[in-house]
């Protein structure tokens, strides 16, 4: 797995690069700004990006908008962003697009290494890493779309964790539930979200893409 960084911070920058060479993975190219890390992007041909989302010149929102643009550039690129607090419409903003290939963590998830490295290989493998606390306050806001108010409290922890990246036996796991629970669950979300078996679409996907995009324009 070969991978760029893009962090302002130089002290987390290079212990996030030593992190990751520790574990054998083959850190290519940091940069602590957007641009830079565009350059590297260009010249390195990755296929994982970590980005902060705050960011010389103005620290507001160059990690998106370099992570947009490196997706743009590259749609298989995978994309991993760092951020201090939730930043809502920065993330519905980078989700909008699609979830494959694509995490949105905290920072303080980094120090929880198992974690951390567990979702930097999901998204490497084209799955999502979305961090709970940004599901968490996606779903508090997520009131748009009336059809997500027909879910159970229950359907709507599976959702939740859907969007955060995790199959079936994971959500199993961290509900405490069988798989047939799970998968119980997940048939009646699709059936009140209105996603049909004959769409040609996958449904997981866009379950999870029509929650955060109700979140999205409410932000």
């Amino acid at each position: 797995m070969r991978i760029v960084i893009a962090e302002d911070d130089a002290l987390l920058r290079e212990g996030l690069a030593l992190l990751l060479r520790a574990e054998g993975l083959d850190v290519v190219g940091t940069a602590s700004t957007g641009d830079g890390i565009l350059d590297a992007i260009d010249t390195h041909k990755p296929d994982v990006a970590i980005l902060d989302v705050r960011m010389p010149p103005t620290h507001t929102d160059e990690g998106i908008v370099a992570a947009v643009e490196a997706r743009r550039r590259r749609p298989d690129l995978a994309v991993l962003v760092l951020s201090a607090y939730v930043e809502q419409s920065f993330a519905t903003e980078l989700l909008g697009g699609g979830v494959t290939g694509l995490g949105y963590l905290l920072k303080e998830r980094v120090g929880r290494v198992e974690e951390f490295l567990d979702a930097l290989h999901r998204v490497a493998g084209g799955g999502t890493a979305i961090d709970p606390e940004v599901v968490a306050q996606l779903f508090t806001r997520s009131r748009q779309d009336t059809r997500l108010e027909r879910l159970s409290p229950r359907e709507r922890d599976v959702l939740a964790l859907m969007a955060e990246g995790l199959g079936n036996g994971a959500i199993a796991e961290r509900l405490v539930v069988t798989e047939g629970a799970v998968h119980k669950h997940i048939r009646s979300i699709f059936a009140k979200l209105d996603l049909s078996p004959a769409d040609q679409v996958d449904r997981r996907v866009a379950a999870v893409l029509r929650y955060l995009d109700d979140a999205r324009r409410r932000a």
